[in-house]
Formats: structure tokens, C-alpha cells, sequence
């Protein structure tokens, strides 16, 4: 039996649920030691931003969109977070699922989206992209950023030195960003091997990403606390009183919250 991949390798010994686990131990281990600068930038940008009166947004493509639609709606979770659409692109229901990767590829679509969206000068826009190499994404941030929006990507930097960048710029996500969050993840996603198996498997790009934004959704709510302000989160469903809760922070801030019109 072959060992793990990627960051977190093991040597591998132990049954493979258990490398994995490791592997992605590992990841959380190395995000938190050395993102910790970035997360509490990331934090402090959206807390400017909502401090500000302005909205946030959040964007990613195929499975990148897994950790954006984390930040949408959710109990403990800032209301104010909104999920960018991109239609066939923001998850794997399009059919052909291939169609996603196609339209990542496609030089203008990020603009026409932004100039369609309701993102204005003032809001903050997180963009989520493995390889950060795609025109899509790319284009997404550098207009954005032309708009007067604050932009933080979240990637993996690996992709930068081991790939090619596919928009037109010959540049990355990373080239045009406020803040950028390095997700640590190897160069293909994958963390294990096996000799039986002729290919790497058991991604962990979705668990790093998510935790990574949680913590600086947590950074922010921190933040806005420390300057007086009540932060705007949701509270569950399912607890007594949640819904009243979620009730007055949708009336308070339902100006800034596209996912309920």
C-alpha cells in the first residue's frame, strides 16, 4: 500500500480513513500557523465593509462553490453574505457537469456577470479558486477590483509555480486581490495513493477551504463587536427563537441581503 500525498503525508502506515484524516489534520494545522495574518485581514476587510454600509459576496466555480455557498444563509454565519451567481457554473447540477469547466475557461463571462450583479464600489467580493489559473475567476477579481470592490481570494498557491495561467493577462487570482488566502492544497487535489489505484484520490480542498473562511467569519464578527457593533449574524432554525432572531436581522439589514428578493 502506497502512502499519502499532498501536505499531509503520513509514511503510509494506519488504514487510509485514518491518512486522510491526517492529511487533512495536517492542512488545518498549516493554515492556521501560517495564514493567521491574512485571516485576521480578511476579517478586519469585511468588518470595514459591513462598518461601511457595504455588502458582501461570495463567488466559486464547480466545487470551489461548495465552500462559498458554506458562507450563505447559515446558522452562526453572517447574514450579509450573499453568493455571486454565475448560471452553470456555481455547481455540479448543470448538465453536462462538464459544461462548468468549459464556461471557467471563457474570456468575458466574469464581466458580464459583475455587470449584471448587484456589486457596487464599497462591497467585498470573496473569490474562491483552487488553481486561481482560470479566466474566469481571474477576470472576476481584476474587474471587480476595477468596480471599487475589495477582493479576497482564497487558493492555492502551489498552482502558481506548478501550472500555466489560462486568462488572456497571463496572470492568477492571486495578482489581484486585497487579501489572499493560501488553502495549502497540493497541485491536483488529491491526498492519497495506493499501488493498486493508478491515480491520487480523497480531495481535501472543501474541508481546508470551508474552515479557513469560517475562521475569517469569525475574525470579522470579532471585529465589529470590538468597534460596538452588533454583528449580523443568524441564528439555527431548528433552536427556540432562532427564527424570530433571523427575523429582525433580515428586517435591520434586508437592504444588503439579495438571496431573500
Amino acid at each position: 500500500m502506497g502512502g499519502t500525498g499532498g501536505t499531509g503525508s503520513t509514511g503510509g502506515h494506519g488504514p487510509l480513513s485514518g491518512q486522510f484524516f491526517d492529511a487533512a489534520i495536517g492542512l488545518l494545522e498549516r493554515v492556521r500557523d501560517e495564514e493567521g495574518e491574512s485571516v485576521a485581514a480578511a476579517g478586519e476587510l469585511l468588518a470595514d465593509t459591513v462598518a461601511d454600509g457595504g455588502r458582501l459576496f461570495a463567488f466559486g466555480a464547480g466545487h470551489s462553490s461548495l465552500a462559498a455557498q458554506d458562507l450563505v444563509y447559515r446558522a452562526g454565519g453572517l447574514a450579509l453574505m450573499n453568493l455571486l451567481t454565475v448560471p452553470g457554473v456555481v455547481g455540479v447540477d448543470v448538465m453536462p457537469a462538464t459544461l462548468g469547466s468549459a464556461l471557467e475557461r471563457v474570456d468575458g463571462l466574469a464581466s458580464a456577470v459583475l455587470d449584471c450583479s448587484p456589486l457596487r464600489a464599497g462591497d467585498a467580493l470573496v473569490i474562491i479558486s483552487l488553481s486561481g489559473r482560470n479566466a474566469l475567476p481571474v477576470e472576476m477579481a481584476l474587474t471587480a477590483r476595477s468596480l471599487g470592490v475589495k477582493v479576497i481570494g482564497v487558493t492555492s498557491l502551489a498552482y502558481t509555480t506548478a501550472t500555466k495561467p489560462r486568462h488572456s493577462s497571463g496572470t492568477f487570482l492571486k495578482d489581484h486581490c486585497d487579501v489572499v488566502l493560501d488553502s495549502k492544497i497540493s497541485v491536483g487535489d488529491a491526498e492519497l495513493t495506493l499501488d493498486a489505484v493508478p491515480a491520487p484520490f480523497a480531495p481535501a480542498s472543501t474541508v481546508v477551504t470551508s474552515a479557513l473562511l469560517q475562521a475569517v467569519m469569525a475574525t470579522t464578527a470579532a471585529a465589529l463587536a470590538a468597534r460596538g457593533i452588533d454583528p449580523p449574524l443568524l441564528r439555527s432554525g431548528n433552536v427556540d427563537g432562532g427564527l424570530e432572531w433571523n427575523d429582525r436581522v433580515f428586517e435591520e439589514y434586508g437592504d444588503r441581503i439579495f438571496y431573500r428578493q
